[in-house]
């Protein structure tokens, strides 16, 4: 029987990871309190949303167990001690199944947790499920297997892509924490439409595993949470160096959680609304802007303009193609009849890449990294949308048309983050307003290259400025 002063499951569930975390760590309450609650949400609400198609809660019982009769002292908890835990499922978790979406590998299990999710449980995490993706790739949550995710603010539109699944169970609350990976968005994006926080950090600062091709940079692996100091906190877990990755490198700097605290805030900041070179709606471009604006309430200078990005959509589609190629050719010519018909477009698109088109791309990858430079040099953060879109309704595959202007490829409505993506610099997407509809929209905060502690540090304090945070709908709408 519970004594009347433990805390109840539904108290657990609307606690941040970091509150979640500090009682953890004090003894208040025990991993098996907080995975008995995040069960018992998993039971209640992921009908609602689909968003843990795959779950380990066993698993997750039988570690809370052991973690809590350990009785570990307070400096042997890693930073994430007890906290449960959604792993995307392009991310390989130890003895689960890993689907990638596809029917392919539907009873595909795997042997090891791969670099990005071992070292999150090295420092305490408990995963309790896999979260549900697009087949293979993509920005809208659905496939084959599982079907859609459902946007908990609204169920009947899309939670985004291709981290959907995990942005919706940190919404209803189903999870503290949530791991995302990001080529052209699929991180971002889901924390936008969803109404949580979602870093993309530089190339390197979160390990990979081994399915990617071990020199791509576009590809990074990032937390998700519920609040800036969340993602800080998962941040702190999970970056570091392992072996699985030559990019990756230790971190020998002040903790990112504490980095929260220090007096240092932007004193210049710039606003575009589209970088000069990507569709808009109208309503989301003045949502961002009004949001930008408010960086004033902190002291910063706001001026509107943008670095240079001509030539950055047409080679990221370039780069994106031959990353998609290089990890699929042989699977396409065994199985092209069950694969969705986006991604055999993705393979053949970068199998048709000529040495002229390659050439040209890293060259503008590489101006395009030295006007960052050249930028960051006069202004502390980059702000623009997180998406160009609202949320859209769950029945489209991607979005056609942009403020009226046919889309010519299933990821152009995310061009706002593929763009920022080959800059190789740090994004958060940070919740700061809502469409006429109630819809959640992310503003796209780009930091210098290996910013991420002052990047986090100036959306913390935004965060509190907008006062979005305890806004989510937990329960589904």
């Amino acid at each position: 029987m519970k004594s009347p002063a433990q805390p109840s499951g539904d108290e657990l569930i609307r606690c941040t990871a970091t509150a979640l975390s500090k009682r953890l760590r004090s003894g208040e309450i025990s991993p098996v309190d907080v995975i008995e609650a995040a069960a018992t949400r998993i039971e209640e609400v992921n009908p609602s949303v689909n968003a843990l198609p795959i779950l380990c809660l066993e698993q997750a019982r039988e570690q809370a167990r052991t973690m809590t009769d350990e009785k570990p002292r307070a400096g042997d908890k890693g930073a994430l001690w007890g906290l449960p835990l959604a792993v995307k499922d392009y991310n390989d978790l130890a003895g689960v199944a890993t689907t990638y979406g596809s029917p392919l590998f539907a009873q595909n299990i795997a042997s090891h947790s791969d670099a990005t999710v071992k070292r999150l449980q090295a420092s305490g995490a408990i995963a309790v499920g896999k979260s549900n993706v697009p087949e293979w790739a993509g920005a809208h949550t659905f496939n084959p297997i599982f079907g859609h995710t459902l946007n908990p603010w609204n169920t009947m539109v899309s939670a985004g892509g291709s981290s959907g699944g995990s942005g919706a169970a940190l919404a209803t609350g189903m999870v503290a924490l949530a791991t995302g990976n990001d080529l052209g968005g699929s991180l971002r994006v889901p924390a936008s439409f969803n109404g949580v926080v979602g870093l993309r950090p530089g190339p390197g600062r979160v390990p990979r595993g081994a399915r990617l091709p071990a020199f791509d940079t576009l590809w990074v692996e990032g937390p998700m949470g519920r609040c800036v100091a969340d993602v800080a906190l998962m941040l702190d877990g999970g970056a570091g160096f392992d072996p699985a990755d030559p990019l990756s490198f230790s971190h020998h700097g002040e903790s990112f959680v504490d980095a929260l605290s220090r007096s240092e805030l932007p004193k210049r900041v710039a606003f575009s609304p589209d970088l000069g070179v990507v569709p808009m709606e109208d309503e989301i471009a003045s949502l961002c802007g009004e949001a930008a604006e408010r960086f004033r309430d902190i002291g910063a200078e706001v001026s509107h303009l943008s670095p240079d990005f001509s030539g950055a959509i047409e080679s990221f589609q370039t780069l994106r193609g031959v990353l998609i190629a290089q990890m699929m050719e042989s699977m396409l010519a065994e199985h092209r009849e069950q694969i969705a018909p986006e991604i055999v477009w993705n393979i053949e698109k970068g199998l048709a890449v000529t040495n002229s088109e390659l050439l040209a791309a890293e060259r503008v990858r590489s101006g395009l990294y030295r006007e960052m430079e050249k930028f960051f040099g006069d202004y502390d953060l980059l702000l623009c949308p997180a998406v160009s879109v609202p949320p859209f309704p769950k029945s489209q595959r991607y979005v056609e048309t942009i403020n009226g202007e046919p889309t010519q490829t299933y990821i152009d409505w995310i061009a706002i983050t593929f763009a920022i993506t080959m800059t190789s610099c740090p994004a958060l997407s940070l919740p700061a307003g809502f469409t006429q509809t109630g819809l959640p929209v992310g503003l796209q905060v780009v930091g210098p290259p290996r910013g991420e502690a002052s990047l986090l540090r100036a959306c913390h304090r935004m965060e509190a400025v907008f006062d979005l945070a305890t806004a989510l709908p937990i329960d589904p709408r």
